[in-house]
C-alpha cells in the first residue's frame, strides 16, 4: 500500500487522466436540458394553457367538479370566486382554481346497453322461405 502512495507522489499526485472532462460533458449537460424541456416542461406548460382557458369559459349553468370533489352547477362568477348550487337552495363559494373540471354525468347502464345494442344491429333483416 506505501509503494502506491509513494508511486503517486513522485508523479505529480494523480494518475494522468483526461486533461478536457469539463468541455467534453458541456454537450451532454445540454443535451439533458432539451430533453428535460421537451419531456416534463413543455407538456405542463400546455395543460396549464389548457386550465386557464377552460376557466376563463366558464358561464352561469356550466356543470363543474372541484378538486374536493363537489359537483354542482354554476349560479354566479366573479373574477376569482364561483358560486355553485351543489343542491337546491344549498349554494356555496369556491375560488376559480379550485374547479378542477367541467363534468358530464355517467350515462347509466340501460342507456350505454341501448347505444351498444343500436350499433350492433344489422343493417338488412334475411327472410325465412
Amino acid at each position: 500500500m506505501n509503494h502506491v502512495i509513494l508511486a503517486l507522489a513522485q508523479q505529480g499526485g494523480a494518475p494522468a487522466g483526461n486533461c478536457g472532462g469539463a468541455m467534453g460533458s458541456l454537450p451532454m449537460l445540454g443535451l439533458m436540458f432539451v430533453v428535460f424541456y421537451f419531456i416534463i416542461l413543455r407538456p405542463q406548460q400546455k395543460r396549464a394553457k389548457e386550465m386557464k382557458a377552460m376557466l376563463d369559459a366558464l358561464k352561469k349553468g356550466d356543470e363543474v367538479i372541484t378538486r374536493g370533489g363537489l359537483v354542482g352547477r354554476i349560479s354566479g362568477v366573479t373574477d376569482n370566486v364561483v358560486t355553485l348550487e351543489i343542491q337546491e337552495k344549498v349554494r356555496v363559494r369556491v375560488l376559480k382554481s379550485y374547479i378542477e373540471n367541467k363534468y358530464s354525468a355517467p350515462q347509466t347502464v340501460r342507456e350505454t346497453a341501448k347505444a351498444a345494442e343500436s350499433k350492433s344491429e344489422p343493417a338488412s333483416t334475411e327472410s325465412k322461405s
